[in-house]
């Protein structure tokens, strides 16, 4: 499918599969508006996603990411950096799939591990549902859960292990058929 339709770009992915840092990578290639659904989160909240969890609970972040994702696509955005959980609700994989040429960036569950920094200090400070237990056993149940959602939701699939996000980038362009 090319993006020639001009959906919005819609990258979805386990933490540290890069969604946030190819999505900045894409907004320069293509001269476009860039839209990283946590990011939105915190600085409207004024406090990080896991102080959001803690406080407010995942079921409350869950429904903000789903106003935020509708808000997002409303405003002509062209990228899209979605949350990691975005496809658990089986609305948003539709609206996704519907509205957006949507890419799954694929990680290994280690790299995942290396990229958001759990080889050492506190995961959970920054990523809570790293929290209690080993963070890389907890990407990889994490994965196999989200597995079939990130699938049913994905129009393309980009490995992201062992690439830049600017290599990320030029593949998802190419995979759109806009390199």
């Amino acid at each position: 499918m090319s993006n020639s339709d001009r959906r919005p770009i819609a990258l979805i992915g386990i933490m540290g599969a890069g969604k946030s840092a190819v999505a900045q990578a894409l907004g320069e290639r293509l001269g476009a508006s860039v839209a990283d659904l946590d990011r939105m989160i915190e600085t409207i909240e004024g406090c990080t996603v896991a102080e959001l969890f803690e406080r407010a609970g995942e079921p409350w972040f869950r429904r903000r990411e789903s106003e935020l994702l509708a808000d997002a696509l409303g405003s002509g955005v062209r990228v899209v950096a979605c949350g990691g959980g975005v496809v658990l609700d089986p609305a948003h994989r539709q609206l996704l799939r519907e509205r957006c040429t949507v890419v799954w960036l694929e990680v290994a569950p280690e790299e995942a591990a290396r990229r958001v920094g759990v080889t050492g200090g506190d995961p959970a400070a920054t990523r809570p549902l790293l929290a209690g237990g080993d963070p890389e056993a907890r990407l990889r149940a994490l994965l196999a859960e989200r597995t079939p959602l990130y699938a049913e939701a994905a129009h393309h699939r980009v490995a992201t292990s062992g690439r830049t996000p600017a290599e990320v980038a030029d593949a998802v362009l190419a995979a759109l058929g806009m390199a």
